[in-house]
Order: C-alpha cells, then sequence, then structure tokens
C-alpha cells in the first residue's frame, strides 16, 4: 500500500486523519438537515456502499439503521471468490482470508446401494477450478464483515458511522418545482433512549434502500417483489456437535432415500457448523411459520438423515427456518417503467430489497454487495462534477439483469435439492450423479465471477476482443502475478484496485523496447500526457494528481531486470502530492521465476499488445489497440465531464 503522499505521519496507515471541516464530520447522534446521499439499512449492501463513499469526504453521507447497534449474529455466512476480490479492493481480504474456513472440496451423498437406509459418499469435487481467482470461496460470520466495514468507515477522514434506532416512516420525492438540489424528503421515526417518538427530517440529494425484502423505501416508490414460491421449507442451524459423520469439516450435500436432504457448510473456528435441512413440502398458500418447526424437529431430522452416523448437538447458536421463493422488483429506482417522462433516478433499492432467492446458491450477500459496489462509483462520480447524473440510470439497467440471472439459477439449483431421488416409484427423479454435474458446470457462477454486464456506454461491443481473449468485456478483470519493476517484488495486478472510484488502463506492451521513441507504449504516453483529446488531461482537474480520475498502469514483456526504470516515459513516473513525489508503482513485468507471464495466461496479443480499460468496480469496459487514442478518447466522453 501506499502512504505518505503529502507528509509523513506515524501510526495505522488505514486511519485517515479527521476533516478538518468540523460539519463533515459523520459520527454525530442527530442526522442533519441536509445530505448527499442517504443510505436506509446498515445490511452488507449498505455497509459497501457506505464505505466507498467514506472514500469521498466532501460527500456527506449518512446510514441508518432500525436495530439498536451492529449486528453481532449474521444469517448469511458465504463469502465468493469475486466477492473476496471486491474486499482486497477495500482492504480487508486477507482478514476474511485469516479468520474464514475455506471451501476447497465438496463431498457428495446418496442412498447407500448396499444397505437401505443408510447413506454413501458417491462423488468428490474441487470447490473452485483451478485459476479462477486468487482467492478462495470461504464462510465467515456476515457480523465479521460488517466490523471491517464498520471500521474502514469509521476510521475515514469523515469518520461515518450509522445512526442506529431510525425507522424510516416515509419517503417523498419531488419531482416538481420544489428542492431542487435535495428533491427527496425522508421522514425518520427514532426509537433510542431519550428520543423515542422523536421526528426527524432528512433532504438528501439521493436515497438508497438497502432495508430488506420488507423495504420501506421500496414501498414508498410503490414497487413489489414478483415472483413465485416453490412450496419448499427448509431449516438452517448453526450447532456444536459431536458426530463420526467423517465429512463433517468438508461442505457436504447429503441426499437420502426416504428422509430427505441435508447441506453442511462447516463454518470458521474450526468447531461449528450450519446444517440446511430439508423439511416438508408446504400446501399451496401456506407459510412456514404455521408449522411451527422446533428446533428439536430440526435436529432430528438431520439425524435421520445422517443415519448410520450419529449427530450429538451439544450447543444451538442460531437456528431458522423459511420457504423458498424467488423474487424481483421490475425497476431497482424511482423512475417510472420506461422512463417515459424522462427523469432522473434520485432513489435506488439494493439487496433484498429488490431481489430475494433461496440461500442454497450461496449468493444472496454477494450478489448485494455487488449492487452498491456498482452504483456507489457512479453517485460519487456525480456528486463530484465528473459524471453526468445519466449514468445513474445504468444502475438499475445493469444489476437488474444480473438479479434476473441469479433468481434463474437459484430457482433451477433449489428444485434440484428438493426434487425426490429417481427411483422406481419416482421415475421423474433426480439422480444424484445429475447433482454433484450441476453443481461442477456451474462453478464459476457460485464463484461469483460469471456475471457479465451487456454492451452499453460503460462497456464496450468488443470489437478488439481478440487482443486479450482473457479479458472479456463486460466481466470482472482476472488478476494474475506481475513483477512491480522499480522494486522487484511480486504482486497481483488486480490488487492495483482500490475502492477509490477510479477507472483503470493496463496498456499492455507489444514486442520491443517499450522506453524506444516509436514504440506503441511510448506513443500512448505521449497523447495521454499531452493530447488535448486525452482522457486523462481532459477529465483532471486543475491541481488534481495526474491519476486521480484515471490510473494509467503498464505491464511490459520483458524481465524486470533487463529494463531501464530512468529511460521509461515520465508519464509512467508521475509526479504526485504537494512535494511532487514520483509514483514507482505504474510499471510491471510479467512473473516469469514464478512461472506466470500475464500475456500467455490472459491472452495478451504479444506482437500488438493492447489497452484494457476498467471501470471503478473492477469490469472490463473495454479493449483497445495500443494505438487506439480517438478510440479511447471517445469511450470516456460521454461518460466523463471535461473539467478546467
Amino acid at each position: 500500500m501506499q502512504f505518505h503522499l503529502d507528509g509523513f505521519r506515524v501510526g495505522d496507515p488505514d486511519m485517515h486523519s479527521p476533516s478538518e471541516r468540523g460539519g463533515a464530520l459523520a459520527n454525530t447522534g442527530n442526522l442533519p438537515e441536509e445530505v448527499d446521499v442517504l443510505i436506509v439499512g446498515c445490511g452488507p449492501a449498505g455497509l459497501t456502499l457506505a464505505a466507498q463513499l467514506a472514500a469521498f469526504p466532501e460527500i456527506r453521507t449518512r446510514i441508518v439503521d432500525r436495530k439498536p447497534g451492529p449486528l453481532k449474529l449474521g444469517q448469511a455466512d458465504g463469502i465468493a471468490c469475486r466477492t473476496m476480490e471486491m474486499f482486497q479492493a477495500f482492504g480487508f481480504a486477507g482478514r476474511v482470508a485469516r479468520e474464514a474456513y475455506w471451501v476447497n472440496e465438496t463431498t457428495f451423498w446418496k442412498p447407500d446401494p448396499k444397505t437401505a437406509g443408510n447413506i454413501a459418499r458417491s462423488g468428490w469435487v474441487q470447490d473452485v477450478e483451478d485459476g479462477l481467482s486468487e482467492f478462495p470461496h470461504v464462510i465467515l460470520n456476515q457480523a465479521r464483515v460488517h466490523d471491517f466495514y464498520l471500521e474502514i468507515m469509521k476510521n475515514a477522514r469523515n469518520r461515518l458511522e450509522p445512526n442506529y434506532s431510525r425507522r424510516v416512516m416515509d419517503l417523498k420525492v419531488d419531482t416538481g418545482c420544489g428542492n431542487l438540489s435535495h428533491p427527496v424528503t425522508v421522514w425518520l421515526e427514532r426509537d433510542d433512549p431519550g428520543h423515542e417518538g422523536e421526528v426527524e427530517t432528512v433532504r438528501a440529494k439521493y436515497v438508497v434502500g438497502c432495508d430488506g425484502a420488507r423495504s420501506t423505501v421500496r414501498k414508498s416508490l410503490g414497487r413489489d417483489l414478483k415472483g413465485d414460491s416453490a412450496n419448499q421449507a427448509w431449516g438452517v442451524m448453526d450447532v456444536l456437535a459431536v458426530t463420526d459423520f467423517p465429512d463433517i469439516r468438508f461442505k457436504s450435500l447429503v441426499q437420502s432415500a426416504e428422509e430427505g436432504s441435508i447441506l453442511i457448510i462447516p463454518r470458521e473456528g474450526g468447531y461449528l457448523v450450519r446444517i440446511y435441512v430439508e423439511l416438508d413440502k408446504l400446501n399451496e398458500n401456506e407459510r412456514v411459520g404455521n408449522r411451527n418447526i422446533t428446533i428439536e424437529q430440526l435436529v432430528a431430522a438431520a439425524q435421520r438423515i445422517l443415519h448410520p452416523y450419529a449427530l450429538d448437538v451439544k450447543e444451538v447458536a442460531w437456528w431458522s427456518v423459511y420457504e423458498i421463493g424467488q423474487r424481483i422488483c421490475n425497476g431497482f429506482d424511482d423512475r417510472t417503467d420506461g422512463d417515459a417522462d424522462g427523469r432522473l433516478p434520485h432513489v435506488f433499492i439494493a439487496g433484498d430489497a429488490c431481489h430475494t432467492h433461496s440461500p442454497k446458491a450461496g449468493q444472496g450477500m454477494n450478489v448485494s454487495m455487488q449492487d452498491t459496489f456498482n452504483l456507489g462509483w457512479k453517485l460519487a462520480h456525480v456528486l463530484q462534477g465528473k459524471s453526468e447524473p445519466e449514468i445513474l440510470k445504468t444502475y438499475s439497467e445493469e444489476r437488474q439483469n444480473i438479479a434476473q440471472t441469479l433468481i434463474d439459477f437459484d430457482r433451477e439449483w433449489a428444485a434440484m435439492l428438493s426434487a425426490p431421488l429417481k427411483s422406481d416409484e419416482n421415475p421423474d427423479g433426480v439422480e444424484p450423479a445429475e447433482v454433484q454435474k450441476y453443481f461442477v458446470q456451474h462453478g464459476r457462477y457460485t464463484a461469483g465471477t460469471a456475471a457479465r454486464y451487456r454492451p452499453s456506454v460503460l462497456t464496450g461491443e468488443g470489437k478488439h476482443q481478440d487482443l486479450a481473449r482473457g479479458y472479456p468485456i463486460g466481466m470482472r478483470f482476472h488478476s494474475a502475478p506481475v513483477i512491480r519493476m522499480a522494486d522487484g517484488k511480486p504482486v497481483h495486478l488486480g490488487h492495483t484496485f482500490k475502492a477509490d472510484g477510479r477507472w483503470r488502463i493496463f496498456a499492455f506492451a507489444g514486442r520491443g523496447d517499450p522506453a524506444a521513441p516509436d514504440s506503441g507504449i511510448h506513443a500512448l504516453c505521449d497523447f495521454l500526457q499531452n493530447s488535448a483529446k486525452s482522457p486523462v488531461v481532459r477529465h483532471t482537474a486543475a491541481g488534481e494528481d495526474i491519476d486521480a480520475v484515471i490510473d494509467v498502469r503498464a505491464v511490459f514483456q520483458q524481465p524486470h531486470r533487463e529494463l531501464v526504470l530512468e529511460a521509461m516515459h515520465p508519464f509512467l513516473l508521475p509526479a504526485k502530492g504537494r512535494y511532487a513525489l514520483r509514483d514507482y508503482e505504474k510499471m510491471f513485468c510479467p512473473d516469469l521465476k514464478g512461472g506466470c507471464d500475464i500475456f500467455e495466461a490472459r491472452g495478451i496479443d504479444r506482437n500488438r499488445g493492447c489497452m484494457v480499460v476498467v471501470r471503478p468496480d473492477q469490469y472490463v469496459a473495454d479493449v483497445l489497440p495500443l494505438g487506439g487514442h480517438e478510440a479511447l478518447s471517445t469511450f470516456f466522453a460521454p461518460l466523463l465531464r471535461k473539467r478546467d
């Protein structure tokens, strides 16, 4: 990590100096009358957004929740590889990896063909395919993820902390000629000691509802979650237990002949385990709450399914029952359907507020956080004057499509897990081998790496995709090992990303000497540094660091010891900060010693090289030739304002 740019300081580099403007501090007990962004809900989606906006002290952000304080025990626990990549941008992926259970392999159990009523292991697969991500699929209490986000917020310059014990009573968007600067009015009721019944009125430029499946924000927009229920009840429990089941520390899917199925998810700490238990099908229009299911029933069901293995539950840390259903909103913002009136959005919904599903795919928390990671940088761009508000329309357009894909996958996977096993009595049932095959086939999806944005103003058409086949346009930037040229340090190229709202351009050099004046990389640097058409020149304001909006990094083909640092284009050694210190972390080489040549691993055209343009949320926006200066300028022109 880089620090000391604007002067030497001691202590924790993750704790930033508090804002000198007292009014910018956000750790106050009362809400201000006006804010730029009001976030409703301190779940994963809300905290992801709050942590990202906390990086911009000039943006007045507040986050509220009806609970009295931080979450202590979360319901969601699965963290996909893609989410770990996002956590790396926030700076706490390593802490999650240290505490979490790593899902390395998954086992499958079916009825024992030799002994009726027993189960036997039928399959064993690697959970995540090799090379899919540098991070594992892990399991960690949701509350710990919240803790990490809260720490980032509290250490930010504006010292952002949630205002708890606030219930949103109503919300109104002024679409007329009222308060045009802060068009959203929110009324909140307090119930914290000493303030019970008090009503606060907050006017906001933007409101984001991350307040769950019963979202008040969504209801205030007149939107509904639409979908259906599978009429299937499941129970879930986190337990400390003594068992002779040999795969208790593996993720395991167990399907019995007559008693149903369970899904075993080991938890962090070495002892705790989560068990999902299939229960009876619900009658039409029946709710799971009507069954009055007890924890004793869940334990007994798990014991029957695991036969002949014993399960002696010593302690239950948490348990619940739920019914499977998949529902989604027809829009994720406050615009009318079809946007016939041409209004720009001012209220957004994210996470469970706009899409709900079963936990079987392990994607609920993950997709919710990706919702607001998509939205956060767009809000920051608009509020900082970098982009026109029209860019905010892309949030609903992009994330609704991703959510629908999740709904479709979850419906298939949940149905497969709940279906009876194939037998003479159930010829249309599912074979255990089919379940294992489906799991393997959809591994990239459950890892979170299969999401792809469609072509739009933010995502190119793929005209030059052949220059970088391993960086599909619209998909997340797939990191790879490299060597930092200035100090020979092995690093991951994707770890240069920070959740700071900046665009990235990775310039992969062609063959030949990159320092030569006639090289493609040299010509690109000349253009970016000096041309009036350069997006770096055009969209960076006077007085800002040269990489404040667009961060350009170069990757050369030669080993780092064969190149001369001082011969490189000065654009790749920019002077930054109040002392004009040189940034030595813009140039990289392949990690040939480690056995990974990024040009080969990611299908980069060695002769021509290329530019890979990456959005602030780590998704590839376009692939362009090194000499595609005009195309690069044209790409950014509608996205970023020209700044003086």
